[in-house]
């Protein structure tokens, strides 16, 4: 058997682990693989490398992709499904391993439906694909951004500041509400709660009245604002409207607009640090380099067997196949219980 394998979307910390799993355990198992650059446009354009053991030498501790990435949406290219099963059938490739996100394996799961064999490995740094405990990166992203906001506290209560601090986070919190806990944030703001700068400002004032000379907020890049009467704003804050090939906006800026409110309302010196792809750069985790290792055996043997439409997922401690329609059927936000456990310390 041939196996294509491909990464789609953002970079993420663990992506190289994830290929020299799939890799290694493809020909042990007797398979040839080749690697698919820039995700879907190498499957679209047949752009490819033959993968060996010297291919992923001395990978597993890289950053980024060795592949190369791109948001290239099958769907959106004229005939975008018939050039893939032609490229596939021209080179031989049997089946794609596509490791990615929402977007890369929304793709997976219609090519699966219009009969593509495709088997997915979860990659998000926001941790919110359903149907998987976690996916890897996103333990290194909480990691950077903890790091940040405890570097971040030293300078805030040095000069007696509010420092807002913007974390990626498009629909999920997932990111600001771990960093935040374990950093110790004032005041944790997500995109599954709207929040009020009444509300915000309420609680830093109140510090400041205990006798706290700074604070520290965390809040993701989708984080919305509630109007007067409680309704959820429907502007997002962006750094451009310019969409990309699913439809995407870019985010960012929340911060610096939460911080100049924070500011004028409170009188109080504030400001604003983005991480932005701070978060998604480096080397993975000891976490995500085990989680990315073993979603890609996982992935190969699922190949091996033939198990096709089926994503790796990790269930507890377990690393099980599920569907890839339930994988990408719906976001996973954050768990209210874990949020209400952050507001146990905001103030």
């Amino acid at each position: 058997m041939k196996i294509g394998v491909l990464t789609g979307g953002g970079d993420c910390p663990g992506l190289n682990a994830v290929i020299r799993a799939v890799v290694r355990k493809s020909l042990a198992n007797g398979h040839k693989v080749v690697g698919y650059k820039n995700g879907w446009k190498g499957v679209l354009e047949n752009t490819f490398d033959d993968m060996t053991l010297s291919s992923i030498s001395g990978i597993l501790h890289r950053g980024g992709t060795i592949l190369g990435s791109s948001r290239t949406n099958v769907y959106k290219v004229e005939g975008g499904v018939e050039r893939v099963k032609k490229n596939m059938a021209m080179t031989g490739v049997d089946c794609l391993v596509a490791i990615g996100g929402e977007d890369t394996l929304g793709v997976a799961t219609k090519l699966t439906e219009d009969g593509v064999n495709v088997v997915g490995v979860p990659k998000t740094i926001d941790n919110d694909l359903s149907a998987t405990d976690f996916t890897f990166g996103f333990d290194t992203a909480v990691n950077v951004a903890s790091e940040a906001i405890d570097r971040l506290h030293t300078t805030a209560e040095s000069h007696n500041r509010v420092i807002v601090v913007e974390v990626m986070g498009r629909h999920a919190g997932w990111i600001a509400t771990y960093a935040g806990l374990a950093g110790g944030a004032d005041m944790i703001l997500i995109p599954e709660k709207p929040f009020s700068f009444e509300e915000v400002t309420d609680v830093i004032k109140a510090r400041h009245a205990r006798g706290k000379s700074f604070s520290i907020v965390v809040v993701s890049e989708g984080a919305k604002v509630q109007t007067v009467e409680g309704e959820e704003d429907s502007s997002l804050v962006l750094s451009s409207t310019e969409k990309d090939s699913f439809g995407h906006v870019r985010l960012g800026g929340i911060g610096n607009v939460l911080a100049e409110e924070i500011e004028r309302r409170t009188g109080f010196e504030t400001r604003a640090t983005i991480l932005g792809h701070i978060q998604r750069g480096g080397s993975p985790t000891a976490f995500d380099r085990v989680l990315g290792t073993r979603y890609g055996v996982f992935a190969a043997e699922l190949v091996h067997s033939g198990n096709f439409g089926k994503m790796a997922a990790l269930r507890g401690n377990e690393i099980v196949a599920v569907d890839l329609k339930e994988a990408t059927g719906e976001l996973k936000t954050v768990d209210m219980k874990l949020y209400e456990v952050s507001e146990t310390f905001f103030g």
